[in-house]
Protein backbone atom coordinates (compact mmCIF):
# COMPACT_ATOMS: atom_id res chain seq x y z
CA UNK A 1 0.00 0.00 0.00
CA UNK A 2 1.47 3.33 -1.03
CA UNK A 3 1.53 6.24 1.37
CA UNK A 4 -0.03 9.45 0.20
CA UNK A 5 1.07 12.86 1.35
CA UNK A 6 -1.56 15.40 2.19
CA UNK A 7 -0.50 18.81 3.39
CA UNK A 8 2.99 17.47 4.06
CA UNK A 9 1.82 14.68 6.40
CA UNK A 10 1.64 10.97 5.85
CA UNK A 11 -1.86 9.56 5.76
CA UNK A 12 -2.91 6.94 8.25
CA UNK A 13 -2.69 3.48 6.85
CA UNK A 14 -5.65 1.28 7.51
CA UNK A 15 -5.28 -2.37 8.32
CA UNK A 16 -7.52 -4.82 6.58
CA UNK A 17 -9.75 -6.74 8.96
CA UNK A 18 -9.06 -10.44 9.21
CA UNK A 19 -11.41 -12.76 7.38
CA UNK A 20 -13.29 -14.48 10.19
CA UNK A 21 -14.74 -16.99 7.72
CA UNK A 22 -11.41 -18.57 6.79
CA UNK A 23 -11.02 -22.18 7.98
CA UNK A 24 -8.26 -21.20 10.42
CA UNK A 25 -10.33 -18.43 12.04
CA UNK A 26 -13.43 -20.65 12.20
CA UNK A 27 -11.41 -23.31 14.08
CA UNK A 28 -10.23 -20.68 16.56
CA UNK A 29 -13.79 -19.43 17.08
CA UNK A 30 -15.03 -22.99 17.50
CA UNK A 31 -12.61 -23.50 20.40
CA UNK A 32 -13.99 -20.40 22.13
CA UNK A 33 -17.55 -21.57 21.43
CA UNK A 34 -16.77 -24.95 22.98
CA UNK A 35 -15.49 -23.13 26.10
CA UNK A 36 -18.69 -21.05 26.22
CA UNK A 37 -20.94 -24.12 26.01
CA UNK A 38 -18.95 -25.98 28.67
CA UNK A 39 -19.14 -23.00 31.04
CA UNK A 40 -15.36 -22.46 31.11
CA UNK A 41 -15.52 -19.07 29.39
CA UNK A 42 -16.19 -16.14 31.72
CA UNK A 43 -15.79 -13.17 29.33
CA UNK A 44 -16.87 -14.07 25.80
CA UNK A 45 -15.98 -10.73 24.18
CA UNK A 46 -12.50 -10.68 25.74
CA UNK A 47 -11.76 -14.24 24.65
CA UNK A 48 -12.94 -13.67 21.09
CA UNK A 49 -10.95 -10.43 20.85
CA UNK A 50 -7.83 -12.15 22.18
CA UNK A 51 -8.35 -15.16 19.89
CA UNK A 52 -8.63 -13.03 16.78
CA UNK A 53 -6.03 -10.44 17.73
CA UNK A 54 -8.44 -7.59 18.22
CA UNK A 55 -8.16 -5.15 21.07
CA UNK A 56 -10.23 -2.43 22.60
CA UNK A 57 -10.68 0.54 20.29
CA UNK A 58 -10.92 4.04 21.64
Amino acid sequence: MKERLMFGKKSQQTTTPSDLTSPKEVRKSQKVYDRIVSGECKDVVAELNATHGRGKRR
